[in-house]
């Protein structure tokens, strides 16, 4: 008697059920399709509030810009276009440049303060145990919470001429002529108070991104900078510096931004005086504008304002970009 002994499974048909059929092209590209066009419809909605909110009025300015435009016509509903006239005077007169670079110099100083503080009180979060961190956690979200005006005011209330507390505080201290100091009566001291204030508001924004951007760092790194001998500054160019390099850059970003077209800061503490010695671009804009009923010629430093601050953050990035490219 033949004993017959199964063969093993490897015939056609268990290749056949092992072998998988790819999709009809059709269908691959259908679903590449979709699938590159959804990141787009879930992005349409934010560009049209966005084009809503920021396109429409970017528009009009530009429109008016073009006109001139005071308080007859805007009454009578006139619409006069005088074409360039208004650049024209704008750029041809002193005190547009005066101003312009007054807000270059009042932007890099502040965004310089802001950097260097904010970058130190952030490596000071890192360094603090838990209880104390969450504190000044606590304390710096308080500060960036409070809103701009009521910032303005409780400033205005400590720098007031006659009950303020700095000036008491000097006092006691024996400096007697600062008892009755006021500190808007010139264009340093005022300036002196915008940037108190701006730095105040503007580190808490600084500090707690790099220390989020530090706790990226892994601590075998520190473990091995202290293994090989490295000191605190050798640890933190070494380790820490290349970790929070892009926070700092897109910070940075961030404030030139905020600094350059920081308007209810200045403002409100003297108008822009004494004597619009420490007007901005966006202040003189608004006082020429409304204030003075010019508002063709505000629409006209308004847009201006605009191109020196897409003139200083495209130089700014190209600065980042090449300095990414010499890294790599």
């Amino acid at each position: 008697m033949t004993v017959q002994i199964p063969r093993p499974a490897t015939d056609k048909a268990k290749g056949r059920a092992r072998t998988t059929q790819p999709p009809p092209p059709g269908r691959h590209r259908k679903a590449q399709g979709s699938a590159g066009t959804l990141p787009y419809l879930l992005l349409l909605p934010a560009l049209a509030i966005t084009a809503v909110l920021l396109g429409y009025p970017l528009v009009k300015n530009g429109i008016l810009s073009f006109q001139k435009l005071g308080m007859k016509e805007l009454i009578q509903h006139l619409t006069e276009w005088n074409g360039f006239d208004n650049y024209t005077d704008v750029l041809g007169g002193e005190d547009f440049w005066r101003v312009t670079i007054r807000t270059v110099v009042f932007t890099a100083v502040n965004v310089t303060l802001i950097m260097l503080l904010g970058t130190l009180v952030g490596l000071l979060l890192a360094r603090l145990g838990r209880k104390m961190r969450l504190t000044l956690l606590m304390a710096l979200v308080l500060a960036w919470a409070m809103p701009i005006i009521a910032a303005t005011t409780v400033y205005q209330w400590l720098f007031a001429e006659r009950y303020g507390v700095v000036n008491w505080i000097l006092d006691k201290l024996g400096w007697h002529s600062m008892a009755d100091y006021s500190w808007t009566s010139s264009q340093f001291s005022t300036f002196f108070v915008i940037t108190v204030m701006l730095v105040w508001t503007s580190i808490p924004f600084v500090a707690i991104n790099l220390y989020a951007a530090t706790t990226t760092i892994a601590k075998e790194l520190y473990e091995a900078a202290g293994l090989d001998g490295a000191g605190a500054w050798r640890t933190f160019t070494s380790v820490t510096f290349p970790f929070i390099k892009p926070f700092l850059l897109a910070t940075t970003f961030l404030e030139i931004i905020w600094i350059f077209k920081a308007f209810p800061h200045v403002y409100a503490i003297n108008g822009g005086g004494p004597d619009r010695l420490t007007e901005t671009l966006p202040v003189y804009a608004f006082v020429e504008g409304v204030g003075n009923q010019h508002y063709g010629m505000g629409a006209a430093i308004s847009v201006l304002t605009i191109l020196v601050l897409m003139g200083l953050t495209s130089y700014y990035i190209r600065m980042v970009m090449k300095q990414e490219r010499e890294d790599s």
